[in-house]
């Protein structure tokens, strides 16, 4: 299958979890381009789409938003999923679930579409990426700042993405075969479909 992994990277965290992410589709098999969204060109020859962003003020970063709103049309009517990079893991246990909440908000941000599946990744937090009113907050909550990249999570999510294309196609390739069957069944009993 012919894969597009897009991203919105603000800092290049999400990028480098796309490139993962295409990497693994890639062993699989797979015929995976990864690129900015920005760069995405026509969507016509693409079988299945992975859409990724980074999460400012739990909103996907605008051109992700963009992507998706230019491309609704081609976006819904093929396998897709979506991943976002954030920075739960970097909180104390005591407000991580409140900032796990920011994936039903970011999921409500694509109206009408659902993905197959979404996932909230934690990215690298530095202080550079921060206002000084805000690091004086995370300092105060107890964040931390680090690479919080779960790598193994991030390759099993790629590898589930994987199973369930290999299924579709699969699928697809049986119900070709069964329907070359039942032509070469009507051609050689004279019968009309």
């Amino acid at each position: 299958m012919r894969i597009l992994v897009v991203y919105a990277s603000a800092d290049g965290s999400t990028a480098e979890i796309a490139r993962r992410i295409a990497q693994r589709l890639r062993e699989r098999g797979h015929e995976v381009s990864d690129q900015p969204v920005g760069s995405a060109g026509s969507l016509h020859d693409i079988d299945a789409i992975v859409l990724g962003s980074a999460v400012h003020d739990r909103q996907w970063l605008d051109e992700a938003t963009n992507f998706v709103n230019t491309n609704r049309q081609a976006v819904s009517s093929r396998p897709f999923w979506t991943f976002s990079v954030g920075m739960p893991d970097a909180l104390p246990k005591a407000v991580r679930k409140i900032a796990r909440t920011e994936e039903d908000a970011i999921i409500n941000q694509l109206g009408d579409l659902r993905p197959r599946g979404h996932q909230l990744f934690s990215g690298v937090v530095k202080p550079s990426q921060f206002p000084l009113a805000s690091r004086i907050f995370l300092h105060l909550v107890g964040g931390r700042y680090g690479d919080f990249r779960d790598w193994p999570a991030i390759d099993a999510w790629a590898l589930e993405i994987a199973d369930q294309l290999d299924g579709a196609a699969t699928m697809s390739d049986a119900a070709k075969t069964r329907l070359a069957k039942q032509d070469n069944d009507r051609e050689s009993t004279g019968s009309a479909p």
